[in-house]
């Protein structure tokens, strides 16, 4: 009987006198064909089939598929990868541990054995996301923004609490430790991981799947991994591989160097809108070229974070030298750097100068080329070079004079004792914050030296910007400190707010109340700059119209500039104590001096922060909980709430039936984000949302945010479309979560219209155009619409997590024909779908659509199922993929 290629490929690796084993590429090469010009991230991919080749649920035919792919650089076939670990953080971590522990209640109502209810792999879920800016500016805002962040989620921190002892092979990292990403760079991963098996060591490369969709950050450090939903991730913990599409690999050559006073940021936003404009979504991007020989993998990792900006599953860098140099610096030992050349060396993953994949498609550019940009106002792809960001600012959609003839453009308003004047373009929020920039050195170091530099001109933050530094990473304050450059960012107002995500992902806390009351006397469209790699729609602050992407420096000089139509790169940022005009050419530091500053980071930092960080502070060690295998529901609970998802599950699924009579309850254009289907920031005190907390005797002043509410589903299915941007066609005009009840004709909020069409039994769609679900891997907005009742999404295109997301919670998603569009159709809401053929699926097919007008007309289109792959296909049979894998269990 023949061996397996899996039997085939077994070698051994001797580092330091220990011994490995592996599954070399080489030797499956000998059977699979040459694969010296397969790219380096689909023999990732590859080495994972042959590890887990099975020949059931991965075959040789699978091997051979994704080996075939050299011919014509595409392969058509559906693969099972199973990543080595889980990352988590908590906006997406709570709502995950809720689905687990509700999952142990199925289990047990269903007579299963609830230990059966526990991760495979191993999670790490970093609290990072539940900081909010609430202090600023002066040095007791730290500990301010700390001590109300654990008041606020003392009751979600019990939660995870019980999780951590509940589940086996989950950690929590405390709050206060950084950001998921900047943690899983510096400390979690291993670029080559490697376990006991069978009493032998085995290594292979390091892998894994995220509950956000910046885990692609780790990219930069050789690391295969991308975000998935908090459903697909479940699942992937419990033993479920993912199911993919071999992917195409979009190859990005770089060569050349940034010039001087170019930063990484404005390496990412070129980068960013090459490729979106490209079209990679659904594909693997992998960079080459000499310019990765002096690449530092920090500008790397900055590049890497942003695949969900640009659309891309992932952003991948080889394994060279450089890699080498940076797990060496961040502290891990010198077995594993021996371990991680070696077999990357030895399975042909390491990167050679000069190294020539074969790719789908090519781009190129010559980092020489690269100008100092922003992006905005209201996309991470809207690059913007630094002159030309007054004209982009006038030429938004949100600043339309010609709706402005009562208004003038200035408000007074006063500010601890003195009368300002706050214009139209005033900037409001000057944010260093995010896993993108933060976890950079080289920009880090520029923020604070060019603030060093403001100070020492006389220089002084505008005083109607909120300003704040929260660093991803403790080791950050450290060599700012070392640095000596605190002080001044302290002197300019950016004091250390926390470690976490803040601004980024909507925590940006409020402003002062008379600013914010100038703002909406005066309807001023004001912006906010931050270093982060999200400034959609009401994300940042539902004041703040218009939100940019800048890196660390610009941010501060648009601190001092104060207005986002001064033009930095011509105008002055203020003047000098004699009156001298200083720009921003004067204070920019220049690389020799930002070099010697990165100089001073060192591996004692690393090592110090990153010795005790599952313990966290007195706080968090002082939380009690109960040592119970299911969790102890609390009925009275505004955050923690057992989901309904598997309340009518039985042993057996149900045949899926077709779709008659569906009303529409929101007709959305492109573009819609999963921040516009489920916002994770401010809960307005009149939204459904609002009136159900205070009626459960909370105030508004204690409603926390949409995204530290995940564990309520109350909370989550109230706050679907509640986005205060969002804009629904059936309501022209109207901004916010507003749709027509088509029966009555009455306008209400999306939710109330989705209650009246639940009580009533009638099934409801979603329409919308290109690009819809793109942004964070967010699972309620796909649990949040099955709870309104909604079948299915018809749409021009999806995002890749949200397309996945949909089927695990047993929503349909379709594709209109090419050239068929709502608009084409003449859509208005007032319509009935109906959609056939649910009982008789196979993916991707065609399947009927008919549409009823209000006048009675019909006409039926030919939709594209979006149900990709077999396996997702079984998962929408069930009804969604957590109802699989109970049965499975069962």
């Amino acid at each position: 009987m023949s061996t397996t290629l899996r039997e085939a490929s077994r070698d051994q690796l001797v580092i330091r006198d220990k011994t490995y084993r592996y599954y070399s590429l080489p030797r499956a090469a000998r059977r699979l064909g040459n694969l010296d010009r397969l790219p380096k991230s689909m023999k990732v991919l590859l080495e994972n089939l042959l590890r887990n080749q099975d020949d059931d649920i991965v075959t040789e035919a699978d091997l051979r598929a994704l080996a075939g792919w050299l011919e014509h650089a595409h392969a058509d076939g559906e693969i099972a990868y199973r990543p080595a670990r889980v990352l988590m953080q908590d906006f997406t971590g709570v709502p995950a541990v809720v689905d687990l522990a509700a999952m142990r209640e199925a289990v047990k109502r269903l007579g299963g054995d609830v230990d059966k209810v526990n991760p495979l792999s191993p999670v790490d879920l970093v609290i990072d996301h539940s900081v909010t800016v609430d202090s600023y500016g002066d040095d007791r805002a730290f500990a301010e923004n700390n001590q109300l962040e654990m008041e606020r989620n003392l009751e979600r921190y019990k939660f995870l609490r019980w999780g951590q002892q509940a589940f086996s092979r989950f950690r929590v990292v405390p709050p206060e430790n950084g950001i998921c990403h900047q943690v899983n760079l510096e400390y979690l991963a291993l670029t080559v991981w490697h376990e006991e098996q069978d009493g032998e060591a085995v290594a292979y490369p390091d892998t894994l799947v995220g509950t956000d969709s910046h885990t692609t950050m780790v990219n930069g450090l050789g690391v295969l991994g991308w975000g998935v939903g908090g459903i697909e991730a479940e699942a992937a913990m419990l033993g479920q591989p993912v199911s993919m599409l071999i992917p195409d690999v979009v190859g990005f050559k770089l060569l050349g160097k940034l010039n001087e006073g170019i930063t990484a940021t404005d390496l990412v936003l070129t980068v960013t809108q090459m490729l979106r404009k490209h079209g990679v979504v659904g594909k693997f991007v992998e960079f080459y070229g000499d310019g990765l020989d002096a690449l530092p993998l920090a500008d790397r990792a900055t590049i890497a974070n942003m695949a969900p900006e640009y659309g891309a599953t992932c952003g991948f860098f080889p394994v060279d030298a450089i890699t080498l140099d940076y797990l060496r610096l961040t502290g891990r030992s010198e077995e594993q750097i021996a371990l991680v050349e070696a077999y990357s060396k030895q399975q042909g993953l390491w990167r050679h100068h000069g190294d020539e994949p074969r790719f789908t498609s090519t781009l190129e550019l010559d980092m020489g080329s690269v100008v100092a940009s922003l992006a905005g106002p209201k996309r991470p792809q809207d690059r913007v070079a630094l002159p030309g960001v007054p004209a982009a600012f006038r030429a938004s959609d949100e600043l339309d004079f010609t709706k402005r003839t009562h208004h003038p453009d200035f408000q007074t308003f006063e500010l601890d004792g003195q009368t300002h004047e706050l214009h139209q373009g005033a900037v409001v929020i000057a944010a260093i914050t995010s896993c993108t920039n933060t976890s950079n050195a080289n920009i880090l170091m520029a923020a604070g030296l060019l603030a060093r530099n403001a100070v020492n001109k006389g220089l002084r933050t505008q005083p109607w910007v909120k300003t704040s530094l929260a660093p991803g990473s403790k080791v950050v304050t450290d060599y700012l400190a070392a640095a000596g450059l605190t002080p001044y960012l302290d002197q300019l107002g950016f004091n250390l707010v926390g470690y976490g995500c803040t601004t980024c992902i909507g925590n940006s806390g409020p402003l002062k109340a008379s600013i914010e009351a100038a703002i909406k006397s005066g309807d001023l469209t004001v912006g906010a700059v931050l270093s982060g790699n999200r400034n959609f729609e009401g994300r940042i602050h539902p004041l703040v119209k218009t939100n940019w992407l800048a890196s660390p420096p610009l941010v501060v000089a648009y601190a001092l500039a104060g207005n986002m139509m001064v033009n930095l790169s011509e105008d002055p940022l203020g003047a000098d104590p004699q009156g001298q005009p200083v720009y921003l050419r004067d204070i920019w530091p220049g690389s020799a001096e930002i070099a010697d500053a990165v100089a001073l980071v060192n591996s004692a930092m690393f090592h110090k922060e990153y010795s005790a960080v599952f313990n966290g502070n007195a706080q968090w060690q002082n939380i009690e909980v109960n040592s119970t295998p299911t969790y102890d529901w609390q009925d009275d609970s505004t955050y923690i709430r057992l989901t309904p998802f598997f309340d009518d599950m039985q042993h057996q699924p149900k045949p899926v039936e077709n779709i008659h009579g569906a009303r529409v309850l929101a007709m959305l254009g492109d573009s819609v984000t999963t921040d516009h289907i489920s916002p994770a920031g401010n809960i307005k005190v009149d939204s459904p949302a609002g009136l159900y907390l205070r009626e459960n005797g909370v105030e508004a002043g204690n409603f926390n945010s949409y995204g530290s509410r995940r564990g309520n589903y109350e909370v989550m299915a109230r706050g679907t479309f509640a986005n205060i941007r969002i804009r629904n066609e059936m309501v022209p005009g109207v901004e916010g979560g507003i749709t027509r009840h088509i029966p009555s004709g009455d306008e209400l909020a999306i939710y109330d219209a989705a209650m009246r069409y639940q009580r009533d039994k009638v099934p409801l769609a979603i329409i919308a155009g290109k690009e819809y679900g793109s942004g964070s891997s967010r699972d309620w907005a796909a649990k949040g619409p099955r709870l309104l009742g909604i079948r299915v999404v018809i749409a021009e295109s999806f995002e890749r997590i949200h397309r996945s997301n949909l089927i695990g919670m047993g929503i349909l998603p379709l594709e209109f024909p090419a050239g068929v569009t709502r608009k084409t159709l003449g859509l208005t809401g007032d319509e009935t779908i109906s959609v056939s053929g649910l009982d008789d699926l196979t993916p991707g097919q065609a399947v009927a659509v008919r549409i009823t007008h209000a006048d009675g007309r019909q006409e039926a289109i030919q939709a594209r199922c979006r149900i990709d792959t077999g396996n997702e296909l079984t998962y929408f049979k069930h009804d969604g993929i957590l109802n699989y894998v109970i049965r499975k269990m069962l």
